[in-house]
């Protein structure tokens, strides 16, 4: 509130006291009874008029801010009325400068009446330019002190602008270093040619270069605070813009006018809200298809939308699920299902691996695609040993590992509207296969010789064989091997 008032007031005061300076300036120049404006009493009714209009402005500009700062600093939700008279702030200012100025400038023709005409002439104008610099460096000087209870006010969807626009301040600015003083100067000469108050013999020169003297002052106090009017909401955009670009999209800006200023500041939260749920998007979808594939379809890299190449298949399959479904509650078998589910997650991930999919009670895993992998095999064949170490902490889970390895079709199939990433080839099946053979086995993790060729010697060493076999759907026998007894 003090911030505000002392704002207004301030701006009153130093527009008072350059128009007292002109003024005195330029009756020392007139001839007439206006030259004797000052005598008597009535430098003491201007003092007075004086006075008292900077009381009514401290005391206005204090009774048009304070229902605004009520509920603000109560945190209240602003009513619809409250948003509009807080949004009037501006507005309302101005009025009470203007009439303050023009009571004042009747005061002072009141007070002068035996010679009114006569000061009129003099008195008019500098109310004029008097009142227009204290509007203008009032509407500057205040407009930091708004900021917060505007943001609160401005409606989410603003219908139209309010607030003077970028335009509309470089134009003030432009009136107070050149549009006033250069009518000052331009009446002071066109008095003098006419002999309107000023003899025609009489010299300018002062009353010029204190008007010039007031331009400058005026100027550098226009162009400081129009300049930060500007840059301040811009600086805050810049800002929050390195902080979006570091990562942080919960950064926005307060927006606190309806302007083109209010309408980046708004955009930018726009832009952010956006990037908010296209990040969300991002995330739910790269739950259900795989960080990996996000990032292909985002870099949209069309040769690996169909690649044949050479990968490591993992496929893992609960047993006994239809029993568990026909004893437990739906949401226990959930629950089952989800540890189960979480540790084939984890143990996929630790290795680099890639969850294709989640197939009922099995989930199939692929390494070495989409993003390629030279340790394809042993990292497939280390994750199958891992899981057997997990899955045995969980006594009510059994399962079974099929692992096996191969060249098959990496891509995305589906229509144009509705596709998904897998893999299709004879190595699916066969791990495929090999997971379902591997439910009766001891270790419950069965490889094939094509896989356990292509790992590394170490991982090798960590399986045995477990004989031969021709796999349902299959036509040709199949080498096995499971984990060694010292290597699971």
């Amino acid at each position: 509130m003090r911030r505000y008032v002392a704002g207004v007031t301030l701006a009153h005061i130093m527009a008072v006291a350059e128009v007292t300076v002109v003024v005195i300036a330029l009756v020392r120049e007139t001839t007439g009874r206006a030259h004797h404006m000052f005598e008597g009493q009535t430098p003491g009714i201007v003092a007075a008029v004086v006075i008292t209009g900077i009381l009514a402005v401290a005391g206005g500009s204090a009774l048009n801010f304070l229902p605004s700062l009520r509920w603000y600093a109560a945190g209240q939700e602003p009513t619809p009325q409250r948003r509009e008279a807080a949004m009037h702030v501006p507005r309302r200012q101005t009025l009470l400068l203007a009439t303050v100025w023009a009571l004042s400038a009747v005061a002072v023709l009141v007070a002068n009446r035996t010679a009114a005409a006569e000061v009129a002439l003099l008195i008019v104008p500098a109310v004029f330019f008097g009142a227009t610099a204290a509007i203008l460096t009032s509407l500057l000087l205040t407009v930091r002190t708004l900021r917060p209870v505007t943001a609160a006010a401005v409606p989410a969807k603003a219908s139209r602008d309010t607030a003077p626009g970028v335009m509309a301040r470089l134009l003030s600015v432009w009136v107070l270093i050149s549009a006033l003083p250069s009518l000052g100067i331009a009446l002071l000469i066109l008095a003098r040619s006419h002999g309107w108050m000023i003899d025609r013999s009489t010299s300018v020169e002062i009353p010029v270069l204190v008007l010039l003297a007031v331009a400058v002052v005026w100027g550098l106090r226009a162009m400081i605070l129009v300049s930060q009017s500007i840059s301040d909401p811009v600086r805050d955009v810049v800002a929050a813009m390195a902080d979006v670009e570091r990562g942080n999209l919960g950064h926005t800006v307060p927006v606190y006018e309806r302007s083109e200023v209010g309408r980046l500041q708004s955009g930018f939260n726009r832009m952010v809200t956006g990037l908010q749920e296209r990040d969300r998007l991002r995330d739910l979808f790269g739950r259900h298809v795989g960080d990996d594939v996000v990032r292909l379809l985002v870099e949209r890299d069309e040769s690996l939308y169909r690649d044949v190449r050479d990968v490591a298949i993992l496929f893992v399959d609960l047993t006994g699920s239809t029993r568990l479904a026909a004893n437990r509650p739906p949401e226990e078998v959930a629950d089952v299902l989800n540890t189960f589910f979480q540790t084939v997650v984890a143990a996929v991930d630790e290795r680099n691996g890639f969850i294709n999919k989640f197939q009922g009670d099995a989930a199939l895993a692929i390494f070495g695609a989409p993003v390629p992998s030279e340790t394809a095999a042993s990292d497939a064949l280390a994750t199958a040993r891992d899981l057997g170490a997990a899955i045995h902490r969980h006594p009510e889970l059994d399962y079974g590992v099929g692992v096996s390895a191969g060249p098959v079709f990496a891509g995305f199939v589906g229509a144009a509207k509705r596709f998904e990433y897998t893999v299709i080839g004879d190595a699916v099946n066969e791990a495929a296969r090999l997971a379902d053979r591997a439910k009766d086995t001891p270790g419950r993790a069965l490889c094939s010789a094509a896989v356990l060729g292509k790992a590394d010697s170490d991982e090798q060493s960590r399986w045995d064989t477990s004989g031969s076999e021709v796999l349902r759907g299959r036509n040709l026998a199949t080498d096995m091997f499971a984990p060694a007894t010292t290597g699971v």
